[in-house]
């Protein structure tokens, strides 16, 4: 096997958006020298004020000093055309170069992006994360990796600098699992939200109702974190937006659908972002879908 990618090493990173920004300041604590670069100047000044830095001015100087990058966007379409599109990353990475894409990215078009990479030499390991922004700052993600097992297994310091790794199978499979944890974090807002409106109405206190919920067997994480640290307070400030969460719900139903696995639970919980997602903007937080079944319901709210 080749040598894993330990320090020092040059590392590109694009995408310095609520999650990129900590998962890049982590490498740099790592002893990692990052080379960084955003659609957006000011992320980038404000990452280099607090971390030592390159800041390359193309793609072609990024990938001249670096053998490793790692992308962290929106969405599939912009990794594809950072990486392969014109003057895109794969133009100037040399043969044996690596490319993490640790956005949330179709699993499909994972796999047609590491074939299309393959025939450059370049290997392609998808590496979605979970946890949002406040494990991103703690260096506790959790990372699902697919891929060629002897890639993952080189990338593994540069993952154990910002959480757990695990490797989930051949390429595209690390996105398939995001999606699918997040149409399970998805549903159970969503239940948990329904819970609670139904017994709001009918006389019970909302905090008493998740009190008891997790000390019962309909406890979830939405239930034990997102209600109280984001839902009860009318904060719904976790960090992760409305419409990426949409999107990863209907990846998930893409998966399911071409897999010819049941999905009719996946389709509504898809549809039901989807419709918030019309309706409040796709920059809202996620856990504001509880504020879309509250006016769905005709639940009075304080807002």
């Amino acid at each position: 096997m080749k040598n894993s990618l330990t320090t020092p090493l040059n590392v590109g990173f694009i995408g310095l958006g609520n999650m990129g920004t900590p998962m890049a300041g982590h490498l740099v604590e790592a002893g990692y020298s990052l080379y960084v670069m955003d659609a957006a100047d000011a992320a980038v000044r404000r990452f280099a004020e607090k971390h030592a830095c390159e800041q390359p001015r193309s793609h072609a100087e990024l990938t001249a000093a670096c053998p490793v990058v790692i992308t962290m966007l929106p969405n599939g379409d912009i990794v594809r055309e950072v990486l392969a599109g014109e003057d895109g990353v794969a133009e100037g990475l040399e043969p044996g170069s690596i490319v993490i894409d640790m956005s949330s990215s179709s699993p499909l078009g994972t796999r047609e992006l590491a074939t299309a990479l393959e025939t450059r030499g370049i290997t392609l390991v998808d590496a979605p994360v979970s946890g949002g922004v406040v494990k991103a700052k703690q260096g506790a993600l959790s990372i699902m990796a697919g891929g060629d097992e002897e890639a993952v297994t080189r990338c593994a310091p540069l993952f154990d600098a910002m959480g757990k790794m695990f490797h989930t199978g051949t390429s595209g499979t690390g996105h398939a699992m995001k999606s699918l944890n997040n149409f399970l974090s998805a549903g159970t807002l969503a239940l948990t939200a329904e819970a609670v409106l139904a017994g709001e109405r009918f006389g019970l206190d909302p905090a008493r109702m998740v009190d008891i919920i997790n000390f019962s067997t309909g406890r979830s994480n939405s239930s034990e974190h997102k209600y109280p640290t984001f839902v009860l307070n009318r904060r719904f400030d976790s960090g992760f937006a409305l419409g990426l969460m949409a999107k990863d719900l209907r990846l998930a139903l893409d998966l399911a659908r071409a897999g010819g696995s049941a999905s009719e639970l996946i389709q509504d919980v898809a549809e039901l972002w989807s419709r918030a997602e019309a309706q409040l903007g796709a920059t809202a937080d996620n856990t504001e879908i509880v504020r879309y079944l509250e006016a769905e319901s005709g639940v009075a709210t304080d807002d």
